[in-house]
């Protein structure tokens, strides 16, 4: 094995605190169009850090064979998109706030993932 469980979850930490730091930037971005816009890419890429948060304590919560582990891996997947499915349906349909500056809050918390994942050290 390659990478033990402690350098995993040091790389979902990581990328959680990356994704939360992208979210204050899209908010503060956004704030020249106006506060809706800047709460609208906050929460959305918000949703995004929770939902990453919550698949790593799900799948790294304990680890006991393959069966298990491929378990806790649908498990966490299956969580972080309903957080973040549902995090988009209560900020656009239930706040009504702007879908563009929504989708790109999500956007670019999603695109941590690149920078997560290239650079490891």
């Amino acid at each position: 094995m390659l990478n033990s469980l402690a350098t995993g979850r040091r790389l979902a930490l990581r990328t959680s605190l990356l994704q939360l730091a992208v979210a204050v930037l899209a908010g503060v971005a956004f704030l020249a169009q106006g506060p809706r816009e800047a709460i609208a890419a906050a929460a959305a890429a918000t949703m995004v850090a929770l939902g990453t948060a919550l698949f790593s304590v799900r799948f790294f919560s304990g680890l006991h064979g393959a069966r298990m582990a491929l378990s806790r891996l649908l498990t966490g997947m299956l969580l972080k998109w309903i957080v973040i499915v549902g995090g988009l349906v209560v900020i656009l349909f239930q706040f009504k706030l702007p879908p563009p500056a929504a989708i790109t809050g999500l956007v670019a918390a999603f695109a941590v993932y690149l920078l997560a994942f290239r650079f490891k050290g």
